[in-house]
């Protein structure tokens, strides 16, 4: 939980875990599994907060963005992750975040730990296309 720009320091916890996923060498398929687990257990983590603090969706409870921005870096090369892609899946999935297009201002509406999750889920996924495009881009122009 954080009281100050919680879907910001939520999404640095993040960076860690996308560092060591990364690190570890592990395949896609099981980086992916990883990040439907952290959905799984995160629903009813974010809807027992929910409850506990006595709102819809917290800005204080951060599991949501700790266990989504490891699916943005699914789409860079096992070992190839550095600090620029680092820095811009980071700005690319807070962007999607705090903004919400849709559908991820469809599923904030939504109550409860799946509300929680899947918003930030959504938007993690647009990052994930921004980051690709911008990978892509600059390969491309080198």
């Amino acid at each position: 939980m954080s009281p100050v720009v919680p879907g910001t320091v939520g999404t640095l916890w993040g960076l860690p875990l996308v560092w060591g996923l990364d690190h570890l060498g592990l395949s896609i398929v099981v980086r992916l599994l990883i990040c439907v687990v952290l959905f799984i257990i995160g629903v009813p983590i974010c809807a027992r907060a929910a409850k506990v603090l006595g709102k819809d969706d917290p800005g204080a409870v951060v599991f949501d963005e700790i266990a989504a921005l490891p699916l943005v870096f699914l789409v860079i090369p096992l070992g190839v992750l550095d600090v620029t892609a680092m820095i811009a899946g980071f700005l690319w999935f807070r962007l999607f975040d705090i903004t919400k297009p849709w559908p991820v201002r469809f599923f904030d509406r939504w109550h409860g730990g799946l509300g929680i999750m899947t918003d930030d889920t959504a938007a993690a996924l647009y990052a994930a296309t921004a980051l690709w495009l911008t990978v892509e881009g600059l390969a491309w122009m080198t």
